[in-house]
């Protein structure tokens, strides 16, 4: 049975769907990161919200760790390159928290236009000034978003039941979705700074969008702008929106999210006109109770079907998808430890062909499994998560072709290998739509099931080539089970693909490789015995 550590606190519903998916789940929280690198090896599943930090230091102690679910959209506090290297899958659950955090983006904004904390203090202390907290309407005003996916597109919807002119700065954003939302997309940030009255952030922290929100941007937006962010700290540089505020630019900021949490001073903290939350953005029962369940939901789903969902390092593979398409995976796990253990030297490319009914498939779980099984002769820790990282890593040219072409096969799938030693090429079908085939090699027709251990011979076609082989196996002790051939042409290049019961020593290998006509013997050995052998 699989096993998740719940390392942040997380509604009881997540454990129940755990156990009810075949999941044994334990909770251990407030760990510190010592405790949580002696507690975690044993654990296939790592369930966090934004306490737990999950470094490389923490992956390396934790190895039998499969996949890291941070019920939240947020992955800041995630090493998610090292978890990449580890091949461990890392998911958060994007649209959990979505409507809770557009949400308290329009509270805030309301809150900040009518000045409603400030009152709210002030009539509590016993004050009645009334003429103080004068605010401002947001009918008819235009709300500018930094960024519309799906919070922001819930806030444009919000914002425009209470009139507001919506516009929106995404590059990801279509005019066509746009019209949907009923928005009006800018093509620059210096456009929305120019028109928004409210500007309200919902984008990622990355590279480009830490520290966005400087006073050179401020200074081309509209004297008297006021500011929202729920989306994550950082994106503003905090000094600069308290200096723009005291100079009057800038009316007003509401603010949920900081550079440093949890937030105990900042400079924003000091200024009248400020609204400042601790980072509320999802909490509410019901954000809390849906992100815990679908967190649980999708790691329950990937450790006992395979099923990807919400992944950041890894593409979406749903339940019915990989039910579906694990028959082709098989296939390219195949036909890639195929060729992985025929080349001997450094990889400079590689390339999959998808010809007949696999090529209108979602084809990059595939061309993974292709790649992770290629590469796995030479690095046994590599896996579907990792193997394109790898891959870029050792400056090895990766491409995927699709082929409209006819072929003899409803379905084929072909990898080929460039290397500094020559080239492979290794093709194979599915027969009644879920046994893999080996149908072609280097060129060569053949039709072969790849048992646990094969003998493949290349080889001159001469006569005699049969009983030499054979009497050379069974004078080794060695039976051979299935025995398939294949030529390009009579007295051409040929091949031979042997099925045998029992491991075949290298003594035998060097007494195969000295008969008459035979160039090159190469055993091979079934991926999942490699991958057994890995594990022990």
């Amino acid at each position: 049975m699989p096993k998740v550590l719940i390392a942040d606190k997380l509604s009881e519903s997540a454990v129940e769907v755990f156990r009810q998916r075949g999941v044994d789940a334990e909770i251990a929280t407030g760990l510190s990161p010592e405790e949580l690198k002696k507690k975690l090896p044993g654990f296939d599943g790592l369930a966090i919200r934004s306490a737990t930090k999950v470094t490389k230091e923490i992956l390396d102690a934790a190895p039998d760790l499969r996949v890291v679910g941070r019920a939240g959209i947020g992955v800041d506090n995630v090493d998610q390159e090292a978890a990449t290297a580890r091949g461990v899958v890392v998911m958060n659950t994007p649209g959990g928290n979505a409507v809770t955090t557009a949400e308290h983006a329009i509270s805030l904004m309301l809150a900040m236009a009518r000045r409603i904390p400030q009152a709210d203090a002030s009539t509590k202390a016993g004050k009645w000034e009334k003429s103080k907290f004068q605010g401002v309407e947001v009918t008819n005003k235009t709300l500018g978003l930094v960024g519309c996916g799906n919070i922001g597109a819930i806030v444009a919807e919000r914002a425009r039941g209470l009139r507001m002119k919506v516009i929106a700065y995404d590059p990801y954003l279509t005019q066509e979705r746009a019209r949907t939302l009923g928005i009006k997309r800018v093509e620059t940030l210096d456009e929305l700074y120019g028109q928004a009255d409210f500007i309200t952030l919902h984008v990622p922290k990355t590279d480009e969008t830490t520290g966005m929100i400087d006073k050179a941007a401020m200074q081309k937006m509209k004297p008297g702008v006021r500011i929202i962010n729920c989306a994550r700290g950082g994106l503003i540089v905090e000094q600069d929106l308290a200096d723009m505020i005291q100079d009057g630019h800038v009316a007003a900021a509401a603010i949920d999210v900081y550079d440093e949490e949890p937030a105990k001073a900042n400079p924003l903290f000091e200024l009248e006109n400020t609204v400042c939350t601790p980072h509320l953005g999802a909490s509410t029962s019901e954000a809390q109770e849906k992100v815990a369940v679908q967190v649980a939901e999708q790691m329950a789903d990937y450790l006992t079907t395979g099923a990807v969902s919400n992944a950041l390092n890894m593409p979406s593979l749903t339940a019915e998808e990989s039910e579906h398409l694990g028959p082709y995976m098989t296939l390219a796990d195949q036909i890639g430890s195929f060729a992985g253990q025929l080349t001997r030297s450094g990889i400079s490319s590689i390339k999959i062909e998808y010809e007949g009914t696999v090529a209108g498939l979602n084809t990059r779980p595939i061309t993974q499994s292709a790649l992770a099984a290629l590469l796995r002769p030479v690095l046994a820790s590599v896996n579907l998560v990792n193997a394109p990282v790898v891959a870029r890593e050792r400056d090895i040219e990766v491409s995927e072709v699709k082929h409209e072409r006819d072929h003899d096969y409803q379905t084929l799938v072909r990898v080929s290998v460039q290397s500094e030693s020559g080239s492979h090429s290794i093709a194979g079908t599915l027969f009644g739509g879920d046994k893999p085939r080996l149908v072609e090699i280097n060129g060569i027709a053949v039709e072969a099931e790849l048992g646990p251990r094969m003998l493949y011979i290349s080889n001159e076609d001469k006569p005699g080539l049969i009983g030499d082989v054979g009497n050379t196996l069974a004078e080794s002790g060695i039976n051979i089970a299935t025995f398939h051939l294949g030529r390009a042409e009579r007295g051409r290049d040929a091949l031979a693909l042997i099925e045998v019961d029992d491991d075949v020593a290298p003594y035998v290998v060097e007494k195969l490789s000295k008969l008459p006509a035979i160039r090159d013997v190469n055993v091979f050995r079934h991926p999942q015995i490699q991958l057994a052998e890995a594990a022990e």
